[in-house]
């Protein structure tokens, strides 16, 4: 099975790609589902974020109060690592069972929705990425008009997040979403056809045998730490 993942920056569209491939039928892996999912009440990594943060950063229901837990990791390092050695290994492995589960029941490919696709190196672990992009400028005018902040304010949230150009930089596959709505419409109905002929009829094969499936993705692995380390030469 071909796993994909889909990235880009701030108000480049991103979410806007990802429903309307949702839409499409397409199976789609939504990292910031799975990440509020995993720290529901009664869930291992909840029970952490209790014992590690304190009992404050939960409502009196027992949902995770995100606005108190932020407050406590912006200012401090330390504590921010250790939230995220408790949620990403957890929405890591939420992720696996979804990609599995769409593999066990014979899907040719599916797409994995990763805002950090890139920052946390899961790029190397998909068969394809792929970048929604708009220029800086464009992503500068759509925040301050979804957002209605200044200039200032907006450019200071782009300024903390790598670069959508660098990003780039790792796409197999870029949509420019600087157009129209239907313009993007159909750059995404372009991008399931290309996928679905990227995936072929191999998928068949190693969903039959699991060892093929195994060695295509230990290729996988190979050919982008390769890639990785030739772009660290160049």
């Amino acid at each position: 099975m071909l796993v994909v993942g889909l990235t880009g920056g701030i108000a480049t569209g991103k979410s806007t790609v990802s429903a309307l491939l949702k839409a499409s039928k397409v199976p789609v892996v939504d990292a910031d589902v799975i990440a509020r999912r995993v720290v529901e009440p009664g869930t291992p990594a909840l029970a952490k974020i209790k014992a590690t943060f304190g009992s404050e950063v939960l409502f009196p229901d027992g949902t995770l109060d995100r606005k108190k837990l932020g407050s406590i990791i912006f200012t401090d390092e330390v504590k921010r690592r250790k939230l995220n050695s408790i949620v990403h290994p957890a929405v890591r492995k939420a992720m696996f069972l979804e990609v599995l589960g769409y593999w066990i029941r014979g899907w040719n490919y599916c797409v994995m929705d990763v805002p950090l696709l890139i920052e946390g190196g899961l790029w190397q672990l998909v068969g394809s990425v792929v970048v929604v992009y708009c220029s800086e400028e464009l992503q500068l005018q759509r925040l301050i008009l979804r957002d209605n902040s200044s200039r200032e304010e907006a450019t200071s949230r782009l300024s903390s997040q790598l670069p959508i150009s660098k990003k780039m930089a790792y796409a197999d596959i870029v949509i420019d979403n600087s157009g129209s709505k239907q313009e993007l419409e159909d750059h995404v109905k372009s991008l399931i056809t290309r996928l679905e002929n990227q995936a072929g009829w191999t998928w068949r094969l190693s969903w039959a045998l699991p060892p093929i499936a195994l060695l295509s993705a230990v290729w996988i692995l190979l050919s982008r730490r390769l890639r990785r380390n030739k772009r660290k030469t160049t």
